[in-house]
C-alpha cells in the first residue's frame, strides 16, 4: 500500500510557483512562506513560494488564496525531506 495517503495530514515542505510578481504584503497572507522572484528565458515573471505546510487543508487554503488573488498557478511541488530522500536512495541501491 502507498504511504502517501497515510502522510496527507502530516506537515510537508512545498514549492508553489505562480505567474507574475506580488508584493511583500501579499506574502504575509501565505502563512510565512518564503518568496522569491525570477524570470524565465521567455521573460515571464515567476514568483516562488517555499515553506512548511501543516497539512492538506492548509495547502488547500494557500491554493484558494492564489485563486482569490487571480494569480495563475504554474506548479505545486512536494519537497521530500532528507529522511525520505535517504530511504529512497537506500531502496534504489538494494
Amino acid at each position: 500500500m502507498n504511504n502517501i495517503s497515510n502522510q496527507a495530514d502530516q506537515p510537508a515542505r512545498y514549492q508553489i510557483q505562480v505567474r507574475g510578481w506580488f508584493s511583500e504584503r501579499w506574502t504575509e497572507s501565505f502563512s510565512g512562506m518564503q518568496r522569491t522572484h525570477h524570470r524565465t528565458e521567455s521573460g515571464t515573471s515567476i514568483t516562488t513560494l517555499k515553506g512548511l505546510v501543516v497539512d492538506q487543508a492548509a495547502l488547500r487554503g494557500i491554493l484558494n488564496k492564489i485563486w482569490d488573488l487571480n494569480l495563475t498557478l504554474v506548479s505545486v511541488k512536494l519537497i521530500p525531506n532528507e529522511i525520505d530522500r535517504e530511504k529512497r536512495i537506500r531502496q534504489d541501491a538494494e
